[in-house]
């Protein structure tokens, strides 16, 4: 496969091959460009390169690995514009703040290269005449399948951690966002040795075949949790190891003792926020009722004024609007949005609902969309009551000014992450298990180094 060129023009990347991949601008419906998806073979060549470099990246010295890894970054920085700018026509997110998930990625590389060399075995405490070791060694193979709503910062953690550790990586960008995806790779790669790390294009049939390829050591996954149980059964079958970050179905507890009006503009940035494609985006919202009316009066006001936003295609605004379209038959009460606009692109407005029962899928399932829809609580109980019952574990927000009541919530949700009066925040280096159908392993912070490498005991006794 021939990678894309990074100075050439996106719209007149015409593929012949019938089996490629078609973006199209999200805000206006224009042709971005055509890119071919890899074929069998050459899946089965990137792996068996990945394989030949790994005992000598393996075998390099660890602060060399981390000097790679921050040449890369210092590269990926000089580029941020341009991957901006890729990220902004295949997904629709501002070039503003997709420029801030690359300088994210930037940042997470230059942590990772800190650390790598830093990650440390233990020495036990045996006989004395005899050393006993715990030794990290890398696992080998890595494959990383990441998403499109934030495809260079998620690339930069599970790239970065699994190259600094003395992994080798085949990474497979989104099919909805491969321009970018692959001039990431094209960043990378002249920073490391011949096979240390590649990028191929395709859709979830590549994926497929590499996370089904013997030679795979690890498969680390953000998306999808109906691909995250996929994956998991091909690893299964091959013994790779697997590591999930996957959907999730995030709550809004709002209790009666908050300021209705600032719970209000925290469940809009929650829920709107990047159109509300954010793996922890707040996806269903529990209010006290003492406090119900003025909340979502607050809310529909912030809806409106937040207006018609893009979001990745067509197929998944539809996705979103089906969600929105069956609670509103099933009895929940349109506040703001709902309703597709107009012409072309995949734009569609912020949307509250009201009068929504858990049972909704809207309430059920992640929607993924600039949706907030609302149940209306008696008591803070009946809101965590609700909150913790649920198929997902990603994470959870509760707006509260009793102590008492925040410590019952983080005790008491099922999810890797709980944040107290803001919706999004937290000190770097944080990382946490997502749940259930949210995945498992460590996704970020130091820990992620634990995850790309295995432990081996060592026992040395002096021959007699």
């Amino acid at each position: 496969m021939t990678d894309l060129a990074v100075e050439h023009d996106l719209s007149s990347a015409e593929s012949a091959d019938a089996h490629a991949i078609r973006i199209d601008n999200p805000v206006d419906g224009h042709l971005v460009g055509r890119i071919a998806m890899a074929t069998p073979e050459e899946v089965a060549a990137a792996v068996a390169k990945a394989r030949s470099a790994f005992a000598g990246w393996a075998g390099t010295p660890a602060e060399s690995r981390a000097a790679a890894l921050r040449a890369a970054a210092d590269a990926l920085a000089d580029r941020a514009d341009d991957l901006a700018e890729l990220n902004e026509a295949e997904t629709g997110r501002p070039a503003a703040e997709a420029r801030e998930g690359v300088l994210a990625g930037v940042s997470t590389l230059r942590q990772y290269a800190e650390l790598g060399p830093l990650h440390r075995g233990r020495a036990l405490l045996g006989q004395p005449s005899a050393t006993d070791l715990m030794v990290p060694e890398p696992r080998g193979v890595v494959v990383t399948l990441t998403p499109w709503n934030d495809p260079v910062a998620v690339a930069c953690g599970l790239v970065g951690a699994a190259l600094v550790t003395g992994n080798t990586v085949v990474a497979k960008p989104s099919e909805r966002c491969p321009h970018t995806g692959l001039l990431f790779g094209e960043v990378l790669r002249p920073h490391f040795p011949e096979g240390v790390v590649r990028h191929l294009a395709g859709d979830g049939t590549v994926g497929s075949w590499l996370a089904g390829h013997t030679d795979v050591d690890v498969i680390a996954h953000v998306g999808s949790t109906a691909t995250g149980r996929s994956l998991a059964a091909a690893a299964a079958r091959t013994g790779a190891k697997v590591l999930l970050e996957n959907g999730g179905n995030d709550p809004l507890l709002v209790d009666a003792d908050v300021d209705p009006v600032w719970a209000a503009e925290q469940a809009a940035l929650g829920a709107f926020a990047n159109s509300g494609q954010i793996c922890v985006a707040v996806e269903r919202v529990f209010v006290h009722r003492e406090i119900a009316e003025p909340f979502v009066e607050a809310l529909t006001a912030a809806a409106d004024r937040t207006g018609v936003l893009p979001l990745v295609d067509t197929r998944h605004r539809d996705a979103v609007h089906a969600h929105v379209s069956e609670a509103v038959a099933a009895g929940a009460r349109l506040r703001a949005g709902g309703v597709v606009p107009d012409g072309p692109g995949s734009r569609y407005p912020a949307t509250v609902l009201t009068d929504c029962d858990p049972g909704m899928r809207v309430m059920r399932e992640e929607t993924f969309g600039p949706v907030a829809p609302v149940c209306v609580v008696d008591d803070f109980a009946e809101g965590l009551a609700r909150a913790r019952d649920d198929a997902y574990g990603l994470a959870a927000t509760v707006l509260t000014r009793s102590m008492e009541h925040a410590q019952r919530a983080w005790r008491a949700l099922p999810v890797g992450t709980v944040k107290v009066n803001a919706v999004f925040g937290g000190a770097p280096g944080g990382a946490a298990h997502p749940r259930r159908a949210s995945g498992h392993g460590y996704g970020y912070g130091p820990e992620l180094l634990d995850e790309f490498t295995a432990t081996k005991v060592v026992h040395v006794e002096p021959a007699p």
